[in-house]
């Protein structure tokens, strides 16, 4: 199935993605309790091939969700822990030398490394140096590895999934904006319910045994991705989208003075495109052909928290990426002669 053999008129094909997403929740219940809103936002990042980071303290179940997703789709996974002397050549690969027993002579062979499978979990990225971060800056945008003078293409389908800490800041290395840009979604992974963790008090302490059996292929994964392409978006929508980004931008026309009050820098120009196709993907999941501005809203957060930066004054009071977030939702008119009419917003779109 590719994206010129389908059609969104055909109700067998919009319903595929649904049942899809379905199908991998049911084996994520089998280890998941609960975190409904992380299982969401992860494929939506995956079907929209994006990346994600996720932030929470430990023991949260981070690194068995990701492994158990990377089961329940049938795909190659590695788990690279990343430390302070992990070196870039550690995880893509190294050039060695090599003899043919059957020649004599002695040739030069690339190694792979772990970052030549399909699903990769980075956990604890913020704990290795600069240098070694990196070394995925090329893979997750290009997905492809470059070593000495030769490229070498990534598996596809291919989905970064790094975890974070962000209680422990002894011996971290945060990362730099251009390389959390590269990231689809920051996705916060918050304690469980008391429900939950009951739940997951009882499976954890039994002698239980998960029978995870795998529900989509790569290709299929690959068509489903094409297909969330195809969705239409209209322009309103996109202009909504426009606005939310464009209002985090400080020093530019129709900024609103609380915003540049509390930023010192806002999100660039993936963010926009990140919620446009996280949109689609939305839509598509819950079985519409057509985006919303509803869509756009339920992605906010996850897109825009780790591409705006506070400044000093507003952390000092305890603001959050995401309170300002929440602000601009409530501030941004969601319908389009509204929108359109708003001189604030009309100095937006003319800049």
């Amino acid at each position: 199935m590719t994206a010129n053999e389908v059609s969104l008129d055909d109700a067998e094909v919009v319903s595929r993605l649904p049942n899809a997403v379905e199908k991998i929740r049911s084996q994520l219940r089998q280890v998941i309790v609960g975190q409904d809103a992380v299982i969401d936002q992860l494929l939506i990042s995956l079907f929209s091939r994006g990346h994600c980071l996720l932030e929470g303290v430990p023991g949260l179940a981070k690194t068995l969700l990701i492994s158990t997703l990377s089961r329940a789709l049938n795909l190659s996974f590695s788990r690279i822990q990343f430390t302070p002397d992990l070196m870039p050549a550690d995880i893509t690969g190294t050039e060695i030398i090599e003899e043919n027993k059957s020649t004599g002579h002695r040739e030069m062979r690339f190694l792979e490394g772990p970052l030549f499978s399909n699903v990769i979990l980075a956990d604890e990225i913020n704990r290795t140096p600069p240098k070694t971060q990196a070394a995925l800056l090329e893979a997750m945008q290009e997905r492809q590895v470059t070593v000495g003078r030769v490229r070498h293409q990534l598996s596809d389908p291919f989905f970064v999934l790094a975890t974070q800490n962000p209680i422990e800041q002894e011996g971290t290395y945060p990362l730099p904006e251009a390389q959390q840009d590269r990231f689809m979604f920051k996705v916060l992974v918050s304690y469980p319910s008391f429900q939950e963790e009951l739940e997951v008090a009882r499976r954890t302490t039994a002698a239980l045994k998960d029978s995870i059996v795998p529900v989509l292929a790569p290709e299929e994964i690959i068509a489903l991705q094409e297909l969330v392409r195809e969705v239409p978006v209209s322009d309103h929508v996109i202009r909504y989208a426009l606005s939310l980004v464009r209002q985090t931008r400080v020093g530019e026309e129709g900024v609103p003075d609380s915003v540049a009050e509390q930023l010192a820098w806002g999100a660039g120009p993936r963010a926009v495109q990140f919620l446009i196709v996280g949109a689609k993907a939305r839509a598509l999941m819950n079985q519409r052909t057509h985006v919303t501005v509803e869509d756009v809203q339920a992605l906010a957060k996850p897109v825009l928290r780790h591409r705006i930066v506070v400044n000093f004054a507003a952390e000092s009071d305890g603001i959050a990426p995401d309170t300002i977030i929440d602000s601009l939702l409530q501030s941004t008119p969601t319908l389009e002669d509204e929108l359109a009419n708003d001189p604030r917003f009309q100095a937006i779109f003319a800049s």
